[in-house]
């Protein structure tokens, strides 16, 4: 068999490429997944300031959820980045643990060096420097390189390589920043790394004094370094240190987990590239089945005449599966293996654009392994296996004696099976459609039903493929007639072969439906966003730094005459509990969370509450958004469970809930009640509102913002959407380029083995007078009826999804869909599937038909 399968692969190339295609661009696509899956699994990074401890105390995340999905497109956890505190009184007893020599404490600060130009200089890598305690040195491997160490409240220690950005050596002044206004220090000393020449993070000492004084976190620290006796056993000390905690959510660490406790972006970014990976590899993985199942059965339904011929000369339903299955396997483990190096490819070119959007570190480095290389084998090699099976069980329903007769003509009805699962498919859509339009804005069931129903709706279509094609021809059909000839031809050829015509327009319609579905729902979830932000944002200007500004920046504001009011906001993450799933365990959810000051809340925001009041938003209170009040199951009166980005369990009242979530947040608290557990303790914006009248005002504004270095002033018109939005809207946007080029390029090659096929068809219609412009013609009219089909139920396909989509953000039924971008993903798919189509013909006709007549079929 496997001799045979060899010789049909040579004779036989072309009905193979679709298949082929389509294993090895699947392949590939999984492959960056599996890629990216695999450094999210793997995200971590030798300690720098840590690698002199034996074991690291540290809080842990408490949870490393997904967040629900908003709508039909992929959203991305809001990143747990808040540093766990460690208590004051952990230190006590981690000493008394037998075998510790010393236990060294870490606290880290914002600051950074002001620059030449007045703004902050960048430390390694682009990431902001943080400042530390001295006597934490004791926990890396720094050495002095020059100087001492630092003391008082005005010096500083550098490392090597910030003291050369800023061009300053021991015995300088630098002006430096800690959230507040500059001050200007005096560099005592330099230090290095010995071992690493290049580290990850850039940092500046001060003495311990000064540190715990700009921390004010009543003795709390960052982690605890603990420095073992000589001899000792470092995994039982861990154990032993564990044991010692006597406190939830902290972790004894040793080897590369004390990187993890070092570096919140590295663990942050792990996760965030499991639930990328997941939700690009599960939508893919599903197209992909439905392409080579498709391509697979058109390539072995135009081999009916060779198959009925094997039956007719004695071949048992055992040969001819076995023929089909090894042939495919021969195929599939070369697109499979083909696949992989183009999807590494891919993930090192991506890498680049994750870490622009915060997705991942800008040191990022993707991890290659054989793992994710024999899982896109193995799924190219199942997927191509289990195609052939249903196609071979497929052409062995001709019986031997009929064999001749029934391979001309081509089945046009669909089997009894098909049928009824077809018919329950649809009812399940119609189902699903129904039961969201009587939710009442329900979120929390309209996205999930949404994010099925796009699933469902595109695996009905695939099984009713010749059915819906035979009812696109009674529609289309007049159309096509009314060009007498070659129209009428065309209407011909796609009435009397529906499997033909389902076979191009079903990659057409997957390719359309998953597109439109993934762009249009992010492109409804960002205007909803953007008219939230428009309409709450009641402030005129917006100040704001990349690390941050001091709370006092804020009353620094309101101080000026022209101003009216000002409120400083602090952005987090905190974790709920959605209820539990089958087996009991809590369903964990990231929200967004802001902290404002609500007596100055309804001069710079209005977040339009639906129910209670946001003026009874206190310490023990929180407000949250319809969204999340649907996702928690909570209203006004209600106490809801939460835990802060720090790690601080909550239970709060809800006093309210209001509408603009998208464009704010989902949970809104009192702001010192959240500013207290961020890790930097600065807030993110400064909201401010000017008085009427005022005159000055923006000069008053720069002036100030000049005296902060890295604050950005802007003014109501130009504020943005928020990061988080931006890179969720970019990796829907990838997730839609992907399934559109996976299926636009299957789309092409299923056309063109759907036209290579008719060879001897062409010359038939030229022997009989037909001229080459007329075959061409009606070439023109065929592909026009598979564009209009397929584009148009592409789009049909993706409405009830989408509905679905603008009723659970917007609550009314028009998604926002851009006419250009729709007329995009249209146009694109459709050129596709006609130059495909007319390309090959063209190429055919140069034959002449006297040499064509004899080819074999």
């Amino acid at each position: 068999m496997l001799r045979l399968a060899l010789q049909t692969l040579r004779t036989r190339k072309g009905g193979f490429v679709g298949t082929f295609v389509a294993l090895l661009l699947g392949s590939a696509v999984l492959s960056v997944c599996g890629v990216l899956l695999e450094s999210g699994l793997h995200a971590s990074r030798p300690p720098e300031r840590y690698a002199s401890a034996d074991v690291v105390v540290a809080g842990h995340q408490q949870a490393k959820s997904s967040s629900s999905v908003r709508g039909a497109s992929a959203a991305l956890p809001q990143p747990l980045v808040e540093r766990v505190p460690v208590p004051a009184d952990v230190e006590r007893r981690v000493t008394a643990v037998d075998g510790v020599a010393a236990v060294v404490a870490d606290i880290g600060v914002p600051a950074q060096v002001i620059g030449p130009s007045g703004g902050p200089l960048p430390g390694a890598h682009g990431v902001p420097s943080t400042g530390h305690n001295w006597s934490s040195t004791r926990m890396g491997a720094y050495r002095l390189a020059q100087g001492r160490a630092p003391t008082g409240r005005h010096e500083v220690v550098l490392d090597a390589g910030l003291a050369a950005r800023a061009r300053a050596t021991v015995g300088d002044s630098v002006s430096l920043t800690t959230g507040s206004s500059p001050e200007r220090f005096r560099i005592a000393g330099v230090v290095a790394l010995p071992a690493n020449p290049s580290p990850r993070r850039s940092v500046v000492f001060f003495s311990d004094e000064l540190t715990r004084h700009l921390a004010a976190r009543d003795g709390a620290v960052d982690a605890l370094g603990v420095l073992a006796d000589p001899g000792t056993d470092t995994r039982k000390l861990a154990r032993d240190v564990a044991r010692a905690l006597g406190e939830p959510g902290l972790d004894a660490r040793t080897g590369d987990g004390r990187g993890e406790a070092e570096f919140l972006d590295v663990a942050a970014s792990g996760s965030t590239l499991l639930l990328l990976a997941s939700a690009v590899a599960g939508n893919v993985l599903l197209v992909n089945v439905f392409v080579v199942a498709s391509t697979m059965s058109l390539a072995v339904s135009q081999r009916r005449r060779e198959t009925a011929l094997l039956r007719a000369l004695g071949a048992t339903p055992g040969q001819v599966r076995r023929m089909l299955t090894m042939e495919a396997l021969t195929v599939s483990l070369l697109g499979g293996a083909l696949g992989w190096p183009l999807g590494v490819a891919v993930a090192r070119a991506l890498k680049d654009r994750l870490a622009g959007y915060g997705l991942v570190p800008a040191d990022f480095q993707p991890s290659i392994g054989p793992l994710p290389a024999a899982a896109a084998v193995l799924t190219a090699v199942l997927t191509a296996y289990t195609a052939a099976l249903v196609s071979a069980r497929r052409a062995n329903r001709i019986r031997p004696t009929e064999a001749l007769g029934e391979a001309a003509d081509e089945r046009t009805a669909p089997g009894r099976g098909r049928l009824i699962t077809g018919i329950l498919l649809a009812l399940a859509v119609a189902g699903m459609f129904t039961t969201g339009l009587t939710q009442d804005g329900d979120i929390a069931v309209l996205t999930a039903l949404a994010n099925s129903l796009v699933l469902v709706t595109v695996i009905a279509v695939a099984v009713l493929g010749p059915l819906l094609s035979r009812a696109a021809m009674r529609v289309l059909g007049p159309l096509l007639r009314t060009s007498r000839v070659t129209g009428y031809l065309a209407a011909a050829n796609h009435t009397a072969h529906p499997r033909r015509l389902a076979a191009a327009v079903t990659p057409l319609i997957l390719a359309v439906s998953f597109a439109a579905t993934v762009v249009f729902a992010q492109t409804t979830v960002q205007r909803a966003s953007e008219n939230q932000m428009h309409q709450g944002l009641r402030a005129d200007h917006v100040l704001s730094a990349a690390g941050g500004l001091a709370p006092g920046v804020a009353a620094e504001v309101r101080g000026l005459k022209q101003v009216r009011e000002a409120t400083g906001v602090v952005t987090s993450t905190v974790i709920g509990t959605a209820g539990t799933d089958g087996a009991g365990r809590e369903q964990l959810v990231s929200l967004s969370a802001q902290g404002v000051e609500p007596r100055r809340l309804d001069d710079v925001m209005d977040l339009k509450p639906s129910r209670g009041s946001l003026a009874r938003l206190a310490a023990d209170s929180v407000a949250l958004s319809a969204g999340a009040a649907s996702q928690l199951g909570r209203g006004p009166g209600d106490t809801v469970d939460l835990r802060l980005g720090d790690g601080t369990p909550v239970t709060a009242t809800v006093v309210a809930v209001y509408e603009r979530g998208l464009g704010f947040a989902d949970v809104t608290f009192e702001h010192r009640m959240l500013l207290a557990h961020t890790t930097s303790r600065l807030d993110t914006s400064v909201l401010v509102r000017t008085a009427p009248g005022a005159v000055g005002t923006d000069a008053a504004l720069k002036e100030l913002a000049r005296r902060h270095p890295g604050a950005v002033l802007r003014d109501r018109a130009s504020s943005g959407p928020h990061r988080q939005q931006e890179a969720n809207a970019w990796v829907n946007y990838l997730l839609a380029g992907l399934i559109l080029a996976y299926a636009g390029v299957t789309v092409a090659t299923t056309q063109a083995m759907n036209t290579t096929a008719r060879s001897r068809e062409f010359a038939l219609l030229r022997l009989a007078g037909t001229t080459r412009a007329q075959v061409m013609r009606m070439m023109r009219w065929e592909s026009l009826a598979v564009v209009i089909a397929g584009v148009g139920g592409g789009l049909l396909a993706s409405a009830p999804a989408l509905v679905l989509v603008s009723l659970a953000v917007t609550g009314s039924p028009w998604p926002t869909v851009p006419p250009l971008v729709c007329l995009a993903i249209a146009g694109a798919t459709a050129a596709l599937a006609a130059l495909a189509a007319l390309v090959p013909a063209r190429i055919l006709l140069r034959t002449r038909p006297v040499e064509a007549i004899g080819t074999r079929q």
